[in-house]
C-alpha cells in the first residue's frame, strides 16, 4: 500500500479514534484481501478552472495526500459539456453547472479515480448534458455510478481494480427534482435517462394547537376541516401532532430495497464496496443528517459495504463508527468554483430579475446581494477535509483527515481551490468536526506538530 506520507513539514491530520479493537467483517462468500488498502475520499467538486497550474506547498502536499492512497473519490457536481448537446433544463440545482471537458482530465492528474454522478445537478443540460458527461468520465477513465441512460444503469456499480483489490461504487441522490430520476427499462419502452434515486416521505411534526390552526386554515380555503384527525395533507405536505416538533422521514421502500440489492451484487464482484449519498436534507440543524440518512448508512453497511460517504449540504457532518465501518455523513465541498460557470441559460437571470444582455458576473453578484452573501459570505462553506481510511486485513485500521482550506475571503477567480489549511485553521476545522461527531460516539484528536497522525488497531 502507498500512503500519504510525502506532505510538507507542518502538514496538519487528525485521527478517528474508535477506542475499541475492530471486529473484521463477516462474510458468506469470502475473506477480504488480506492486502491493505487505502482510500481519499472528498466532497463535492464543482470545478470550472483547471487544477494543474499551480505549485504553492501547501497546494502540492494535498495533491500528494490523494494521489498517495490506493483509490481516491470526488462527488462530481458539475457537467463536462460544450453547452452544444442537450439543453438548460426549466430548473435547477441553483446554478446550471458546466464545464469545460478537459478539466476531467485535471481530475486525473489531481489522483482521482471514482466519481459520483448522482446528485441535483445531474440533469442540469438534460439528457444530452448527461451523455456528454459520462462520455467524458469515460475517455478520461474516472469510473463513475450514479446515473444513466436506464434506472438500471444509474444503481449499477462502477468497478476500479486496484492493487489493494477490487473497488466498487454505489451512488445515490436524495436531493433532486422528480424530473432527475431515471427510469425503468421495459420490454416495449425505453427508460428514462438520469439518476440512482433515494427518495422518502417526509411529515412535519406540530403540536396539537397548531395542527388545529391547520384544521381551520384547510376549511377556510374549502378544503373540509379534518376534524379530530391527528394528521393532515395540506398543499401537498403531511402534518402530524406531536410532542417534538420537527421533520420527520421515511424513506421509499422500493429504493432501499434496489440500493441494497446493487451493495450484495457490489459485495459478491468486488474486494471492496464505497456507498454515496448526495443528500441536502437536515436534522435540527443543516450540519445533522436527516434520520433516514442515518437509516439508510447503518443499512448499506449491514448489507456489505465497506465505506458509506456523504455530500450535498457543503458543510461538515459528524464522523460515525458502524460495526467497524466509517461513515461520514458529510464531507462538505472539495472544490467549490461554482462562481466562475462561463455561460448560464435565460432563467438564471429571470430568477433574479436580470435584463437578458446581464451577464454570468453580474448575475452572481445579485445573488450574492438578495442572498446575504451566499455561499461566498460564510467561511462554514471553504473548510473541509480530506479523509484517509485505511484498512488493514479487511479491518478498519485507522482514519486520517486532512483540513483544507477552500480560500474564504479571496476573490472569485481565486476562491474554491483546495489546500492544506494552516495551523490556526487546521485546528479550527478538526475541532469543529470533533464536536460534530461526539453524537455519533466518536472521538477525534487533533496532532498539530506531526506532520501525520496515526493510530493502529490490532
Amino acid at each position: 500500500m502507498t500512503c500519504p506520507l510525502s506532505t510538507a513539514r507542518g502538514q496538519l491530520a487528525a485521527i478517528v479514534v474508535l477506542g475499541v479493537a475492530l471486529p473484521h467483517r463477516a462474510s458468506a462468500q469470502s475473506e477480504p484481501p488480506s492486502g491493505e488498502m487505502s482510500f481519499a475520499l472528498t466532497g463535492d467538486a464543482i470545478i470550472s478552472q483547471r487544477l494543474s497550474p499551480f505549485d504553492e506547498p501547501e497546494y502540492l502536499s494535498m495533491i500528494q495526500v490523494i494521489r498517495g492512497t490506493d483509490m481516491a473519490f470526488t462527488n462530481l457536481e458539475v457537467l463536462f459539456h460544450t453547452f452544444e448537446e442537450g439543453y438548460p433544463a426549466a430548473h435547477s440545482g441553483g446554478t446550471w453547472m458546466a464545464a469545460e471537458p478537459l478539466l476531467a482530465d485535471e481530475l486525473v492528474w489531481a489522483g482521482f479515480d471514482m466519481v459520483s454522478t448522482a446528485n441535483n445537478h445531474t440533469m442540469d443540460y438534460s439528457a444530452g448534458g448527461l451523455r456528454a458527461t459520462l462520455r467524458t468520465l469515460d475517455l478520461a477513465g474516472l469510473v463513475h455510478a450514479g446515473a444513466g441512460e436506464n434506472l438500471a444503469r444509474a444503481r449499477a456499480p462502477g468497478y476500479l481494480e486496484t492493487a489493494g483489490g477490487r473497488v466498487a461504487l454505489i451512488s445515490v441522490a436524495s436531493t433532486f427534482s422528480d424530473e432527475d430520476r431515471a427510469g425503468p427499462q421495459r420490454g416495449d419502452l425505453r427508460g428514462r435517462p438520469g439518476l440512482s434515486p433515494l427518495r422518502y416521505t417526509a411529515a412535519y411534526v406540530v403540536s396539537d394547537s397548531s395542527l388545529e390552526r391547520l384544521r381551520q386554515v384547510r376549511a377556510e380555503l374549502g378544503y373540509g376541516s379534518a376534524a379530530g384527525a391527528t394528521a393532515l395533507r395540506f398543499f401537498g405536505t403531511e402534518f402530524v401532532a406531536g410532542d417534538t416538533p420537527g421533520r420527520k422521514y421515511e424513506l421509499n421502500e422500493d429504493d432501499l430495497t434496489q440500493v441494497l440489492s446493487a451493495v450484495t451484487e457490489a459485495t459478491r464482484q468486488a474486494d471492496w464496496v464505497v456507498v454515496a449519498s448526495h443528500s441536502h436534507e437536515s436534522g435540527e440543524s443543516r450540519e445533522v443528517p436527516a434520520d433516514f440518512l442515518i437509516t439508510f448508512a447503518h443499512a448499506v453497511i449491514d448489507a456489505g459495504a465497506d465505506i458509506f460517504v456523504g455530500h450535498g449540504p457543503h458543510v461538515l457532518r459528524g464522523v460515525e463508527i458502524y460495526n467497524g465501518r466509517p461513515i461520514f455523513y458529510s464531507l462538505s465541498n472539495f472544490i467549490f468554483q461554482n462562481e466562475t460557470v462561463r455561460f448560464l441559460p435565460g432563467d438564471f437571470y429571470d430568477q433574479l430579475d436580470l435584463p437578458q444582455d446581464a451577464s454570468a458576473a453580474d448575475g452572481f453578484d445579485r445573488r450574492n446581494e438578495t442572498s446575504r452573501g451566499g455561499f461566498p459570505g460564510q467561511r462554514t462553506y471553504w473548510e473541509s477535509v480530506i479523509a484517509v481510511p485505511m484498512f488493514s486485513n479487511g479491518d478498519l485500521a485507522e482514519i486520517r483527515l486532512f483540513p483544507i482550506d477552500l480560500g474564504y475571503g479571496r476573490p472569485r477567480p481565486q476562491r474554491g481551490r483546495p489546500r492544506l489549511a494552516d495551523p490556526e485553521t487546521g485546528r479550527r476545522i478538526i475541532e469543529h468536526l470533533t464536536g460534530l461527531s461526539r453524537e455519533f460516539g466518536t472521538e477525534i484528536r487533533y496532532d498539530p506538530t506531526a506532520n501525520i497522525g496515526l493510530m493502529v488497531w490490532r
